[in-house]
């Protein structure tokens, strides 16, 4: 039970971090792209990937807190369904491009950044 409350604990914080984030981007960027979005799911793909390297590879770290970390922070703070209904709603909109573009980019952004976490995480830990 007390994992279960520690990654809930880790939920509510990576929520209030993207609604936060997200708040910020879009003040900072406007609403013309999902920059919000965009923005947390390549933080959060360079960060899971750093502390699951850390966790399991270095085995520097309890499972409980990479519990906490990954599950619980990192999927709080990532927001698949927010990146599907914002490209759902640029194609009922007709603006294909955008579509495609917001995909592309975050397929290719998200996986750049993970392999970039997870090159840190062993330049950091040396494993």
């Amino acid at each position: 039970m007390s994992r279960l409350l520690l990654i809930s604990l880790g939920g509510a914080i990576g929520s209030g971090a993207r609604y936060l984030f997200c708040t910020w981007a879009l003040a900072l960027f406007g609403a013309a792209f999902p920059y919000g979005t965009f923005a947390v799911n390549v933080i959060g793909s360079f960060l899971i990937c750093a502390i699951m390297h850390v966790g399991v590879s270095a085995n520097l770290m309890s499972p409980t807190l990479r519990l906490f970390l990954t599950t619980g922070i990192m999927g709080g703070f990532t927001t698949y369904s927010a990146f599907d209904y914002e490209t759902y709603r640029y194609t009922q909109q007709g603006a294909y491009v955008l579509a495609a573009l917001n995909v592309g980019l975050t397929l290719v952004a998200c996986f750049v950044a993970g392999a970039a976490g997870d090159a840190v995480a062993r330049l950091l830990v040396r494993s």
